[in-house]
Parts: structure tokens; C-alpha cells; sequence
């Protein structure tokens, strides 16, 4: 199966919007590209997707193990005529020391040849020992050839030709001028989403003509092409199996420009449980669909939506009484967020559904992000006691002024969560945290979740008034 990864010399160098224009590029020829992206990231995969035409997976060291790594790509692969690999950081970053995390690592297991970006701003000769060091440092890997980006103009590309020619003779693959054009535009937590972006696909096809007319498509497909086969997965018991009969349920996941973190293979998961997820959208619908059994929110950015999600009185009161009612819920940061009180942003504030007793905070640094770990607490509402859990934050906002007798369904063991000790709250038949989950062998999250939302339909809660 012809594959590249895009991978860089250090974070911020324009690793998504060269994937995202090659993605176009390619899918505008006519080939099936199937998308991956190395590590917990959920922005990057939806333009990959709006890019593809295809859903984005990602591949990460810190929730699934080799195998699972390996059967994923291999099954999304399946049927694609291409597949680029979107790395993390810099290549050869990761949370290990010893590197078993990183983007390299991840080459190595899916015999993937490297495309390398360099971000080429106030460089010139000095290009040469960069790139002799990412070559040398570790041989099992196939750097393949380099793409030059943030270029000043010809003068600068000549010497950065000259220096690689001179002292590593890497295949220069492409050549991208610094240009305003490929910004798509940032904000406190990275990129802003497709969803928020007016003209999604203008601005996609603008980037993919722009990089398109400076790089060597045909030297990288016959790079893409040169790949080993990956190892065989030996088929073990297939955790997602576990399940004791299909479901008839009707989830409803809020999707729109305030919310919309949620891992492809996860949703399929819940499908694939016989599971009928129903999209809705917090800021213009008046009510959640009808007929629903369980509720999903997941992150997004209801700080940057405040003031409409407020205004949305009906589909406020309507979410509130339905918790209180008893339908099972779940929601991660963005929901946590919006299922407070209220969000303080500098000196704007707005009333939110105020489900869970206690403001959101926006601030101007991060207060939990990274890799986390955590073990179930018995107050758990459906997921088993374990231990050493591994999931991932992002979040600028802290919850504040919660009661004293907040019942908190995770013990921290790394991470912050709500207080640096306790993360997810539980209210009624809601738990909503700061943690973002992945359904894998080690956090079958969605299995459980689907097993509560089931059992709750089995035998409803007593109706409650607020």
C-alpha cells in the first residue's frame, strides 16, 4: 500500500497545511487518500478529512498498544490508493526519552518512508548539519527526501540548495515561499476548525493549488510507493467484541462550530454496537432530538461561542431538565464547560445549562495539558474501578465555586483535571470531566457507556422537576 508520513524538524513548521495540501492535491487526481495523525489531537484529522473526503485516525503510543496500532492502520488502509501519515512535534519527539512515543518510532513500525519538513525562516547553510542530524541520529529510519518551507525568495532557496547539495544530497522534494495565504488561522488551543471556517473548501483548494505548484508530486508518489509490507498482526481476542448482544439505542451528540472533539473510530464504535447516533447543534437548534436515550457533548470551543450558546435559552432549559430527568450523559471538556453555570471570559460572562454547580474560568495559560493518567473511583456511575487509565487534556478554563459535596468519579494520577487531585463529575446520570477518553483495549469506554445508557432504559429513573 503506497504511504508517506509528513513529519518535521520541531513543532509549528506547517506540518498540517503541507498534509492538508497534499491530501487535495491527490484526492483532486482521482486517488482514494486515507489520512492518519500521530498522537491525541482532534483538529488536525478534521481538515484532513475536509481535505480527503475520507475520516482521519489517529495513531497513538499513549492509548493503544503496537497491535492495535498496527490493525488500525491496516484495516483503514484497506482499499486506499495512497495513505499520508500526519506526524506530532518534531520527529523524533515524544514523551519517552528513549523514543519508543515518537514519530520516528511510528515510522519504524509501519515502514513508512519520511517526507521531512523544515521550517527554513532565518536558515541557510546551517540547513546542512540540521539535516545530517536528522538523518544520522537513527538509521532504521527511511528519510526519503525534504521539503523546504518559509523559504525568503530565490536567493534563499539557492543557498539552501547549495548547502544540501554540498553536504547531504537529500532529494529537496519541494519548495514552499513564505506566504500569508497557507495561514488557516490560530487561536488560544491551535487551529481553528473547518467547521469554523465560512470557506472550508476555497481555502482548502487555494493551499493545495499554492503548494501544488512548488512541489515534486510525482518524486513523492514514487516514494510512497517504495514501502515494505507491514508486519502481520497475529489476531488476538478482539476486545470490541466483548459485548454481550447489539443494542437498539438512540444517542445524541452535539456537532457543530462550539463541539465537535470526537475520535472517528470511537463514534464507529458506538455504530457498530447497534448504537444510532443523532446529530445535533447546541447553538441553533431550539431541543435535543426527540426519542433519545443517552446524551454526548464532547470538546470544542464554547468560549469562543459563548454569547450564542447563551442565548439558546430552549436548548438550555431543554438539556438541564433532561439531566435532571435522568437521561445518561456524557461530556468532556468543551461540555463540561457548557454544562456549568456560567463562562467567564476576561470581563465577558454568560449563563450556560448550569447542570453542575460552578463557573468555567477561561484563562490566558493552559490549566491541564498533556497526557494524563487516572484510575476509576467506585462513585463511578458505569465504568469499572481500574487502574493507570490513560487519556489526554487540553484546557484553558478551571471550574470554580463547586459544592463541597461533589461527587468525583477519577483519582489523578498524572494530570490535572479539576483540582490537580479529582477529575469528572457526577450529577444525576451525567459525568463529565476534562479528560478526553479513547475506546481502546485498555479504556473500552463506549462499551461501557452504551452498556449504562441501556440499562437506564431498561429500568428508568423517577421523573424529576427542577
Amino acid at each position: 500500500m503506497p504511504a508517506f508520513m509528513i513529519a518535521a524538524t520541531h513543532k509549528s513548521s506547517g506540518k498540517t497545511t503541507i498534509s492538508i495540501a497534499l491530501a487535495k492535491i491527490l484526492a483532486n487526481q482521482g486517488e482514494l487518500v486515507q489520512t492518519f495523525k500521530k498522537g491525541p489531537d482532534y483538529i488536525d484529522p478534521m481538515w484532513l478529512r475536509a481535505a480527503s473526503g475520507r475520516a482521519c485516525y489517529n495513531l497513538d503510543f499513549n492509548t493503544m498498544d503496537k497491535e492495535e496500532i498496527l490493525d488500525l492502520y491496516a484495516q483503514k488502509s484497506q482499499g486506499a490508493d495512497i495513505s499520508l501519515i500526519e506526524a506530532n512535534k518534531g520527529l523524533y519527539d515524544g514523551l519517552e526519552l528513549d523514543g519508543s512515543d515518537s514519530n520516528a518510532q511510528l515510522a519504524k513500525l509501519l515502514n513508512l518512508p519520511i517526507i521531512l519538513l523544515v521550517d527554513c525562516e532565518g536558515m541557510t547553510r546551517g540547513i546542512a548539519p540540521l539535516l545530517l542530524g536528522y538523518v544520522n541520529f537513527d538509521k532504521e529510519i527511511n528519510i526519503a527526501g525534504v521539503i523546504l518551507n518559509k523559504v525568503g525568495g530565490i536567493r534563499h532557496e539557492k543557498k539552501l540548495r547549495a548547502a544540501i547539495k554540498k553536504y547531504i544530497n537529500l532529494p529537496i522534494l519541494g519548495v514552499i515561499e513564505k506566504n500569508e495565504l497557507l495561514n488557516i488561522g490560530e487561536r488560544h488551543l491551535g487551529l481553528i476548525t473547518p467547521m469554523e471556517s465560512k470557506f472550508q473548501q476555497e481555502k482548502i483548494q487555494k493551499i493545495a493549488k499554492l503548494v501544488g505548484n512548488n512541489i515534486d508530486l510525482t518524486a513523492i508518489k514514487k516514494i510512497a510507493k517504495n514501502v515494505p509490507a507491514i508486519p502481520v498482526v497475529k489476531k488476538a481476542k478482539n476486545y470490541n467484541n466483548n459485548f454481550p448482544d447489539k443494542t437498539n439505542l438512540t444517542i445524541a451528540l452535539a456537532r457543530d462550530s462550539a463541539f465537535g472533539f470526537y475520535y472517528e473510530d470511537d463514534l464507529e464504535r458506538f455504530i457498530n454496537l447497534g448504537v444510532r447516533l443523532v446529530e445535533f447543534d447546541c447553538l441553533r437548534d431550539k431541543k435535543l432530538p426527540a426519542n433519545i436515550d443517552g446524551l454526548l457533548i464532547g470538546g470544542g470551543f464554547p468560549e469562543t461561542h459563548m454569547k450564542q450558546l447563551s442565548e439558546n435559552i430552549s436548548m438550555r432549559t431543554n438539556i438541564k431538565q433532561s439531566i435532571i430527568n435522568g437521561l445518561p450523559t456524557y461530556a468532556e471538556c468543551g461540555g463540561l464547560i457548557y454544562l456549568s453555570e456560567m463562562i467567564e471570559w476576561g470581563e465577558e460572562k454568560y449563563e450556560m445549562v448550569g447542570v453542575i454547580k460552578g463557573k468555567s474560568v477561561i484563562h490566558e495559560k493552559p490549566q491541564g495539558r498533556g497526557y494524563v493518567k487516572f484510575e476509576n473511583s467506585s462513585n463511578h456511575p458505569w465504568a469499572k474501578v481500574k487502574e493507570q487509565i490513560r487519556a489526554h487534556e487540553f484546557h484553558y478554563s478551571s471550574l470554580e465555586g463547586l459544592a463541597k459535596n461533589t461527587k468525583f468519579a477519577r483519582k489523578i494520577l498524572r494530570g490535572y483535571g479539576l483540582d490537580g487531585k479529582n477529575d469528572a463529575i457526577i450529577v444525576h446520570n451525567l459525568l463529565a470531566g476534562f479528560f478526553h477518553l479513547r475506546n481502546s483495549k485498555q479504556n473500552q469506554w463506549v462499551n461501557e457507556f452504551v452498556k449504562f445508557v441501556k440499562s437506564k432504559k431498561i429500568n428508568p429513573p423517577p421523573h424529576r422537576l427542577i
